[in-house]
């Protein structure tokens, strides 16, 4: 299980991530008010304002204070990292 961190010293899982977007569209803002409305939304950005939305498979709904492209590069440099410690074993 590999973590992400998201900001502020939170972690998701990236087995459970669905998709990281943009907050700004119409469709986008929906989701979030829809998923508060039901009690699953986590909000980890410490009152900042809101740059990346994470949609996670257990419909959870996650808003992070870091560029949904932070993210992925975080995501793709622990693939990275972890791909070359199996190949040295």
């Amino acid at each position: 299980m590999t973590l992400i961190n998201i900001g502020f010293g939170n972690m998701v899982s990236s087995a459970k991530l669905v998709a990281i977007v943009s907050p700004e569209s119409a469709p986008i803002k929906r989701i979030i008010q829809d998923v508060r409305d039901k009690g699953m939304l986590i909000d980890a950005t410490y009152g900042r304002r809101t740059r990346a939305v994470i949609i996670m498979n257990s419909g959870h709904v996650i808003l992070s204070p870091i560029q949904p492209e932070t993210i992925a590069g975080r995501m793709a440099g622990k693939t990275i990292v972890e791909a070359e410690e199996n190949e040295e074993e």
